[in-house]
């Protein structure tokens, strides 16, 4: 564990210039650079603070051995006034085979449609990974771009890391932090698969994310499930 706190740590020091000027919440998941060949998904997420909760439900599928397109519909819950906040479009690209360099490398891409006010956002995130033995680490560095009538144009940045102990496909728990200028989180998640049948899945996450400043909640809650098939 310290060994992958330690690699964690230094990685957010490396990376502190550049998600100084990031807005919103960044916490949300941490994706992995890889694309499975005829994948299909369906997939439900929330993350809940303070009273309110962001809901996304999505369905998605490569496209290729390498690109992987998936749409969502955003839902948000504040005030106990539930809407449709967003439409969003996410393109994964696979740059590189898993192993074939020191680190796995990938791209996505995300542009987001807001349906509450003339507002659009584009997200340019790049995926890393790597193994050490049983532990995985994870790395999404965004660059992220909003504008619109009733939004200001802004460029921004954020981050997302993930160091993983594989223990076991069921259960596999893992530490996370977020960055970005209103939210700075870290917190313990777990993560597992359940294999239905033949080509199919269950994938699970679940996880509290404690805010490290005077902007984010205290706690944060994350969940999510993905069925594959």
């Amino acid at each position: 564990m310290s060994i992958a706190i330690r690699h964690l740590s230094a990685f957010t020091l490396l990376l502190s210039p550049l998600i100084a000027n990031a807005d919103g919440s960044a916490i949300d998941k941490v994706y992995h650079p890889y694309v499975e060949p005829l994948e299909q998904e369906f997939e439900w997420r929330m993350i809940t603070a303070d009273g309110d909760s962001l809901q996304k439900f999505s369905y998605g599928q490569s496209v290729s051995d390498r690109l992987y397109i998936e749409g969502y519909l955003v839902a948000a819950d504040q005030q106990d006034n539930f809407h449709l906040s967003s439409v969003e479009l996410e393109v994964k690209y696979q740059l590189t085979e898993q192993g074939e360099y020191v680190i796995d490398w990938g791209y996505l891409g995300e542009l987001e449609r807001s349906t509450r006010f003339n507002g659009w956002e584009y997200t340019n995130t790049l995926l890393m990974e790597k193994q050490w033995g049983n532990w995985v680490g994870a790395a999404n560095l965004s660059l992220v771009y909003e504008w619109g009538s009733e939004v200001d144009n802004e460029l921004e940045t954020a981050a997302a890391l993930q160091a993983k102990y594989r223990l076991s496909r069921h259960f596999e728990p893992a530490i996370e932090l977020y960055a970005g200028q209103d939210s700075h989180a870290i917190g313990p998640v777990a993560l597992g698969d359940l294999r239905l049948g033949p080509g199919k899945k269950l994938h699970w996450e679940t996880g509290v994310l404690f805010g490290v400043d005077d902007k984010t909640p205290d706690t944060t809650l994350r969940f999510l499930t993905e069925f594959e098939f």
